[in-house]
């Protein structure tokens, strides 16, 4: 794109990504926004208050009863929350008191930070943030009979728990924000449908029990196949770093992630891999870029309809070819077998355009995009005839 279609449109624009994120969804969604995108947000998880959480006060309760011998603190949020609530349960003291007598392993920086600030030091801390790391350093410790108190934010992690075990060690789970589905499961299901209709271009995930609860949404209304399908060929997934990438790796969706684990360069991301998949084409004279739900016309930007935007990927995936009416009605959703429709949502494209003349209308044949003469397109049949030329105006 050129840098005057940037500074008017932004990036993103014409494309509609979802959010999924619960939390900082909104400075998500704002940062999406600047840049052009039209954004559909639903929340795919709600957190448990800390207050509330059973299963964090019954890890606490026990750890104050028998002190652990090692401590992992795996998020500066999660540590520092988990503090807060034994505080406001009136164990804060104690459990301060039993942590300072434990190794204490740090995961990262921003964790080590937060164990300092809580008046206890860490015994090691890996400079990458990386989990494999610390359970190296664990196992590369006799860990028969040793109690380890692992402070966790979100789901287990897939494995850790069970090669601690494995090894011999007591562990004590710490479930500092527990993930569960969303209370209005409404705005997750029109964000599955509108991905398996393909309105959206890309789908965000910032943690992996959001791309998990997503999936298994989907499979409670019978709609994983084709959910999946969605996400594998035609709708974008973008995933914050490859923890969060896990759950729809594993059902064979690739993802795309930035190279740091933050949302400024998930949306940076965005802005190159959307426009990207965007082709630009040459046609009546005109610089044509086709996206999820507008097209660049000259550089300025054309709403187009869905029914219009169906039509268009339709006669897109092969320019300069003529597609029949019959193709494009089946391109059309809900479109029954009415050719008529075809004429009427193809002159509400049209307008939309605002250049009639991109698309000819080929006698007794169909439609074909006016690719000019000069193009070389990628030829999607190479032994099939040649475009057909005998076209009017219309």
């Amino acid at each position: 794109m050129h840098e005057s279609e940037h500074a008017a449109h932004g990036p993103l624009a014409g494309f509609t990504v979802g959010v999924t994120a619960a939390r900082r969804a909104d400075e998500l969604g704002a940062l999406l926004e600047r840049r052009g995108a039209a954004v559909q947000h639903a929340p795919a998880l709600r957190i448990v208050p800390l207050a509330d959480d059973a299963e964090l006060l019954d890890a606490t309760e026990a750890l104050v009863a028998t002190g652990p011998d090692t401590v992992v603190a795996t998020t500066a949020i999660g540590f520092r929350g988990w503090l807060e609530a034994a505080d406001g349960w009136g164990y804060g003291e104690e459990l301060r008191a039993r942590l300072r007598g434990a190794q204490v392993l740090a995961r990262g920086p921003k964790v080590k930070g937060a164990v300092r600030a809580a008046g206890l030091t860490e015994e090691w801390s890996p400079a990458s943030d990386s989990m494999a790391e610390v359970l190296d350093r664990l196992l590369a410790q006799d860990l028969t009979g040793r109690r380890i108190a692992l402070q966790l934010h979100g789901e287990p992690l897939p494995g850790f728990v069970e090669a601690l075990r494995a090894a011999g060690a007591d562990v004590v789970v710490v479930p500092v924000y527990r993930w569960m589905p969303p209370a209005d499961l409404a705005p997750l299901d029109r964000l599955i449908d509108a991905t398996v209709a393909r309105s959206l271009d890309a789908v965000t995930f910032t943690s992996a029990p959001a791309g998990a609860s997503l999936l298994n949404r989907a499979e409670e209304r019978g709609l994983l196949p084709p959910l999946l399908d969605a996400l594998r060929h035609d709708v974008l997934a973008a995933c914050v770093g490859p923890v969060t990438a896990l759950p729809l790796q594993s059902r064979g969706v690739e993802t795309v992630q930035p190279g740091r684990f933050r949302l400024g360069p998930l949306v940076q991301l965005l802005c190159q891999e959307l426009p990207g998949r965007a082709r630009p084409l040459p046609l009546a004279g005109h610089r044509v870029e086709i996206r999820g739900h507008a097209v660049l016309v000259d550089g300025a930007l054309r709403p187009v309809p869905p029914a219009g935007m169906s039509l268009l990927a339709a006669l897109a995936r092969r320019p300069g070819w003529v597609v029949s009416r019959a193709d494009l009605l089946r391109a059309l959703p809900g479109a029954g077998s009415d050719e008529h429709a075809v004429e009427t949502a193809m002159a509400r494209l049209r307008a939309a355009l605002g250049a009639p003349r991109l698309i000819q209308t080929v006698v007794k044949r169909g439609y074909r995009l006016a690719l000019d003469p000069a193009a070389d397109p990628e030829d999607p049949d190479p032994d099939g005839p040649e475009p057909d030329a005998a076209y009017a105006d219309a």
